[in-house]
């Protein structure tokens, strides 16, 4: 039996090789994510196994479209919440609401939205498979707060809370529901989106870290807590590069035994 996967934020970072990962498993992937065009070039190296699905999940309208196009392509065995952002570093007294807003909505509403759209479509795969996966990328940023964190430790506490929540409402149901948090991982826009394009602070952000965590590292964490046996959850995973011992303690400098 092929399963099929969504991966939301499929166009670049951890959600891109997340997609790759899955359809390297042999599963169906429906990538869904704003931007046609990184979709499309998506779909061209993974051919036949992706399905690419372009949506603006902070749009309801969008959202809904996404939906039916998602459920006429039949049953769904999980799904991968990973589109979210973080938008500036300012403190909560000099914190722009706009970015607060725009965190929130990617990070906790669209979040929301896209498991109550694809609830019976997951439903039925469990029926299907024997059980259904709902896994949501969040951060080591929902559970220990920083300095200049205020509005992404919100955004991401909250989407904690939901899939804690979610855990308690479905259960009774064979859907395991999955919380992925990582800490620091080196992709091409994260930080650089953060920072309103300044490639030189997304570039320091990085800056003498002895390996860093990469997009494929969490995509293989992603695959591999869904493909443990239907009765295995892993309620909460939390992955940090060894050189990252907190948010705000990082080593920039080789890791070396003590002597």
């Amino acid at each position: 039996m092929t399963k099929r996967v969504v991966v939301t934020g499929a166009s670049s970072g951890i959600g891109e090789a997340t997609a790759r990962r899955f359809a390297a498993q042999g599963w169906q992937v429906i990538g869904v994510a704003r931007r046609a065009d990184r979709l499309a070039a998506l779909a061209a190296d993974l051919g036949d196994s992706f399905t690419a699905v372009a949506a603006d999940l902070t749009d309801a309208a969008d959202v809904a479209r996404a939906r039916d196009e998602i459920a006429a392509l039949g049953r769904l065995h999980a799904l991968i919440n990973n589109a979210g952002g973080a938008f500036g570093m300012a403190s909560v007294e000099a914190g722009d609401p706009d970015d607060w807003r725009a965190m929130f909505e990617i990070n906790v509403l669209a979040v929301k939205n896209v498991i109550a759209g694809l609830l019976p479509a997951l439903r039925d795969g469990a029926r299907d498979a024997g059980h259904a996966d709902i896994l949501t990328v969040t951060s080591i940023a929902a559970h220990v707060a920083y300095e200049g964190g205020a509005g992404y430790n919100a955004a991401k506490a909250g989407a904690h809370m939901l899939t804690a929540v979610l855990r308690l409402e479905l259960a009774g149901e064979p859907i395991r529901v999955i919380e992925i948090a990582p800490g620091m991982v080196k992709t091409d826009e994260f930080s650089l989106v953060r920072f309103g394009g300044d490639q030189s602070k997304a570039d320091a952000v990085y800056a003498d870290v002895d390996a860093p965590l990469v997009a494929d590292d969490i995509a293989e964490a992603i695959v591999h807590a869904v493909e443990l046996p239907g009765h295995v959850n892993l309620d909460l995973v939390t992955i940090k590069p060894v050189a990252q011992a907190a948010p705000h303690k990082v080593i920039r400098a080789p890791l070396t035994p003590k002597a």
